[in-house]
């Protein structure tokens, strides 16, 4: 198996999950199971990660009204003092995280001088992490919608323990907690901005569904902790700019558009980026159209790289490169930086932003792209300025509409399953449909289509419609 299936062998995950009191011998069974075939310090379950998930999930579990046997009680000490000497300050992100909310749970859940340096260092790496990977406007610095989720879970879950375990005296995780409820917040409605109308993320860089407790989860575990419903903070703007994580939300009528006007994540830790700059992402209807690549596979290889890749997503290729050069299974070697973003509301919800990302390149090109999101139509423009580079913007079709087009492919429709459509039609540029491949979860790759637009003397436009009298008009035209 992968490795990262292997590491989800050895989570724990399904000891807290529905129904999970049904399976109660069983966990009881395969916890004593684990603890006989993976003696200390041995293969893939003792790595950092998989030993910090582990960990929590044996916690949560005891604190849920099990009792753990005594060799169970022992192995999770032993557990804790491995990880404690592997900390993953090499890796840092995420994997830094887990290791910490791991030292706090185990430091609240054991008594004694040695569970009381768990927990004091644990909440030190927290202090300083969550600032660090917590964005002002609520984000998760990796710009990735999974593991934002995934990081507001964790956060989430330390404010349930601090339910459980308030204060007793330490002050230094006291204190911490205090802070949590305010950044929770923020994350929550940085997630339900960039979720599509069907209430599940949007797939920008490394994200899949099903691997996150679903938005629609996380939420009812936030109002269950006692926190105000988003309903009852905000009403939904027309345009939504996540300044600090590079995202903006458009809602016009029945469409929800997701751009990207992002970095590719902080510097030092680009792993999960695809290179999708100025891509973005469409519903229609409340159903999904125009889809990124999503992420079916970690680890290295030619599918690894591909789904990373620019031609994954919907944006613009220039000479067959990537915006960014993303390589082996999470490298990024020079990655392209947003500028130049524009707002202009005046006449429907324009957008224009650029990037550097093909300025390697000999003649410096850069591209440009305008975005215009009116109540039945969605213009895309793109410009290629600096050389005479071939240069493609992909459009990818979720697996779901059917694809009727003329004999050019300058114009066409998708058609949805429900019968709704959605026309098209190039107003500058010339298009052909390719097959493509859409991966929403782990392990899944489903067959779909993309449009590639050739740009012509460096232009190309777009004009999507969902109003058929319009359609017909711009056709006519």
């Amino acid at each position: 198996m992968d490795k990262l299936w292997r590491y989800n062998l050895h989570y724990f995950d399904d000891l807290n999950a529905l129904e999970a009191a049904r399976r109660l011998d069983w966990h009881r069974v395969l916890m004593e199971r684990w603890i006989a075939e993976n003696p200390a310090g041995a293969g893939t379950g003792w790595e950092p990660y998989p030993t910090s998930l582990r960990i929590v999930n044996w916690i949560k579990w005891a604190l849920s009204g099990r009792s753990l046997s005594e060799t169970a009680l022992q192995s999770l000490a032993v557990q804790v003092r491995w990880l404690n000497r592997r900390l993953e300050y090499h890796l840092l992100g995420n994997h830094l995280f887990a290791n910490a909310k791991a030292l706090v749970f185990a430091g609240l859940f054991f008594e004694g001088a040695e569970a009381a340096g768990w927990l004091e260092r644990g909440c030190a790496i927290l202090e300083r992490e969550v600032p660090e990977q917590i964005l002002e406007d609520g984000g998760h610095f990796e710009r990735s919608t999974m593991y934002h989720a995934l990081a507001l879970e964790d956060m989430l879950d330390l404010l349930n323990l601090s339910c459980s375990f308030p204060g007793n005296g330490r002050a230094r995780w006291q204190a911490f907690a205090a802070v949590l409820p305010e950044r929770i917040d923020l994350m929550r409605r940085w997630l339900a901005s960039m979720c599509h109308p069907d209430g599940d993320i949007a797939l920008f860089n490394d994200a899949a569904l099903a691997v996150a407790p679903s938005p629609r989860e996380i939420e009812a575990y936030a109002l269950r902790l006692g926190l105000s419903s988003l309903c009852d903070q905000a009403t939904r703007h027309a345009k939504t700019w996540l300044a600090e994580s590079g995202y903006i939300r458009l809602d016009a009528g029945a469409a929800v558009a997701l751009l990207d006007v992002a970095p590719v994540g902080p510097d030092y830790l680009p792993g999960h980026a695809h290179a999708d700059t100025l891509s973005f992402e469409l519903s229609l209807y409340g159903r999904r159209v125009l889809v990124n690549s999503g992420t079916s596979v970690y680890g290295t290889g030619a599918e690894r790289v591909r789904q990373r890749s620019t031609s994954a997503h919907n944006t613009v290729v220039v000479a067959n490169e990537n915006s960014s050069e993303v390589w082996s299974g999470f490298r990024v070697a020079r990655r392209a930086r947003p500028f130049g973003l524009m707002f202009d509301d005046n006449d429907g919800l324009k957008v224009s932003c650029a990037h550097d990302g093909y300025q390697r390149l000999s003649e410096s090109p850069t591209h440009r792209r305008n975005w215009e999101l009116r109540r039945n139509e969605f213009l895309v423009s793109d410009s290629v300025t600096g050389g005479n580079y071939r240069s493609e913007a992909n459009f990818h079709f979720h697996p779901d509409v059917v694809l009727e087009e003329d004999e050019t492919c300058s114009s066409g429709q998708a058609v949805f399953p429900d019968g709704n459509k959605l026309y098209w039609k190039i107003e500058v540029g010339t298009g052909r449909l390719e097959p493509s491949t859409w991966h929403p979860e782990f392990g899944l790759n489903q067959p779909t289509t993309r449009l590639v637009i050739s740009l012509v003397k460096g232009e190309s436009t777009i004009r999507f419609s969902w109003d058929e009298k319009i359609a017909l008009e711009r056709s006519e035209r």
